[in-house]
């Protein structure tokens, strides 16, 4: 069976939910091998193998740390080219996609960037990419050398594939031109209890309905009730609202979860290029003229700040 690498997004060693949905696409192509960057391989591996990583190529050495993206293109290119696999898989976030191009570029590759879905075709895999602020759908495929391909996070809903997978510890060669740029220092985000914006199964945003910073606290009531990620509008952002890591749209965060809850969003085409392959779209918004209503699955015409509460009530009855 064609070999499939996954290049493994990871923090200290914990899988993100991501390399497992990608993991499981991969299993639609051929043989999951993930390539891990790092010294944490060992609290990973169990992981990739619960979702069908028959190989772990790891790839632990100081320029993983001390570089910037470098030690991924180096290690993907060094490995594909002893491997010849069939397809790259990585995930489609500013480092994936940077590290996508890199590597096409070296292997003389088709790259396919910010794919929704990828399934197994005649000629190799077949991507589905939302287009032109996701007003078109494509399908496209790479006519030329290893495809490599970046995928949006919840494009597929990570799959168990128990298996034992083969350790490989690789040595990479790291050249002058990889060697030029290094991390001095690193400062950790702060994180809070919700999920990431990118990785949430749903999404909970307000826009310029919500009518300023302190009335956020409605939306993050309804997200913390949904354990959900909290998303804002450009308008809500650039009014200062709330902060800009967490604006989804076209100059901001591309999302795609499995529930999206818009409140008092007018739906811009800025907003919606951010959002519009959500699975279920919900919408509240007092005017019945909004676009977002046009996009919506189910839409409330109603002040948000009585539909809201109105909502988090609803949610506690049931599960009390």
């Amino acid at each position: 069976m064609a070999e499939i690498l996954v290049l493994v997004d990871h923090t200290e060693g914990v899988v993100r939910k991501p390399t497992l949905e990608l993991l499981t696409l991969a299993r639609r192509l051929g043989e999951p091998s993930a390539v891990f960057l790092g010294p944490d391989a060992d609290s990973a591996t169990e992981a990739l193998g619960r979702y069908g990583a028959h190989k772990v190529y790891v790839v632990d050495a100081p320029e993983v740390d001390e570089l910037l993206v470098t030690p991924a293109v180096d290690a993907l290119t060094q490995i594909a080219g002893s491997t010849r696999p069939a397809t790259i898989l990585l995930p489609s976030n500013p480092d994936g996609k940077e590290t996508a191009a890199r590597v096409a570029l070296r292997l003389e590759s088709g790259l396919i960037t910010d794919a929704v879905d990828v399934v197994a075709g005649a000629d190799g895999p077949v991507t589905e990419q939302s287009a032109f602020a996701a007003t078109y759908q494509v399908t496209a495929h790479v006519t030329r050398g290893i495809p490599v391909i970046t995928v949006k996070p919840n494009a597929a809903a990570p799959e168990p594939a128990p298996v034992t997978p083969e350790v490989v510890k690789w040595d990479v060669t790291f050249g002058p031109a990889s060697t030029a740029v290094k991390v001095l220092s690193r400062s950790p985000r702060e994180r809070g209890d919700r999920p990431e914006l990118t990785e949430a199964d749903i999404v909970v945003s307000g826009g310029r309905g919500v009518n300023g910073a302190e009335n956020f606290a409605v939306i993050e009531r309804v997200a913390d009730t949904l354990g959900a990620a909290v998303g804002a509008s450009r308008a809500a952002v650039d009014a200062g609202w709330y902060p800009h890591s967490h604006q989804v749209g076209q100059t901001g965060t591309q999302v795609s979860p499995q529930l999206y809850l818009a409140a008092g969003i007018s739906g811009a085409i800025q907003h919606r290029a951010g959002m519009q392959t959500s699975k279920t779209i919900v919408a509240v918004n007092k005017d019945q003229d909004a676009p977002i209503f046009e996009l919506a699955d189910y839409g409330v015409v109603g002040d948000l700040f009585q539909v809201l509460p109105q909502l988090v009530e609803e949610i506690e009855r049931r599960r009390s």
